[in-house]
């Protein structure tokens, strides 16, 4: 007898039985029909041998990436750049302002010469219009693309001439033109010398922050330094000294004042003058 999967098993006695090849019924018969055993997960189909694919052939995936974005202008400017490579070191100012700039009204049929926008172009002038003679005038592009570079050439070097004109001229009229280096030298004692300016700034704002100053006057009188000489002598003797101003002492002896009085009132005068400048808490 064959071997039957156990899921089968009771469908086969099943059939054996009303064949009448199995006359009595087995004893496990209505219990396995009550409790059928579990299918069997499903399998994958069998590979047919007709409908295999060469291993050679590759299944293509498919194509998900956007096409390439394609604009006459890269491939002239591609080939410009090619023909003109330190075109490319000119500096070119890449700042964008608010608004998006007006396009040249010198174009389409209009435009059929280059100086028509300058007489000193940018490469990206020489690329337009050698494209705008292509769309607009008909013209096959190795043709425009010829014709526009040497109009660019010829600008340009008129261009050139006339500066290197100029540059002799002015210099003939006494103009001196620094170098390079000299301009760096000329920068680098910009920046020392601001910095030495800053320093006094700073110590001059210090200066200024500062309450009280000492403001002495070299010809006041007062003469050498004795060391204290003067002052042990008079000390000695009992006179006592005075911190007042010559011309107020002498002012105030000719008007009969003794002295004594004299120095209080000054004191008086200089704690008074104290509590005017000293500011409120």
């Amino acid at each position: 007898m064959v071997r039957r999967i156990a899921s089968q098993v009771h469908k086969q006695a099943a059939r054996l039985m009303r064949a009448n090849y199995v006359k009595n019924e087995p004893v496990w018969f209505q219990a396995v029909l009550e409790h059928p055993p579990l299918p069997l997960p499903p399998r994958a189909p069998p590979v047919r041998e007709d409908c295999r694919l060469p291993s050679s052939r590759k299944m293509r995936k498919p194509k998900t990436e956007p096409l390439p974005i394609f604009y006459l202008e890269d491939k002239v400017r591609r080939q410009f750049f090619r023909d003109h490579p330190f075109e490319a070191f000119r500096p070119v100012s890449v700042v964008e302002g608010r608004e998006v700039e007006d396009e040249h009204p010198v174009r389409g049929k209009d435009w059929t010469r280059l100086a028509q926008r300058g007489l000193n172009p940018f490469p990206e002038d020489a690329v337009h219009f050698a494209v705008n003679l292509h769309n607009h005038h008909k013209m096959a592009l190795s043709i425009a693309y010829t014709r526009a570079v040497a109009e660019f050439r010829s600008l340009r070097a008129g261009h050139d001439f006339a500066n290197t004109f100029a540059r002799m001229e002015a210099e003939a009229y006494g103009t001196v033109f620094p170098s390079e280096i000299d301009r760096t030298f000329e920068k680098e004692d910009a920046v020392y010398q601001s910095a030495d300016r800053k320093v006094e700034l700073d110590r001059g704002a210090l200066l200024a922050r500062k309450r009280w100053k000492a403001i002495l006057d070299v010809d006041s009188g007062m003469g050498d330094f004795d060391r204290g000489q003067q002052y042990t002598k008079n000390w000695k003797q009992g006179v006592r000294p005075t911190y007042l101003p010559a011309d107020e002492m002498v002012a105030m002896s000719e008007a009969g004042k003794p002295v004594q009085a004299m120095e209080q009132d000054h004191i008086a005068a200089s704690l008074k003058f104290a509590e005017i400048l000293t500011p409120n808490p």
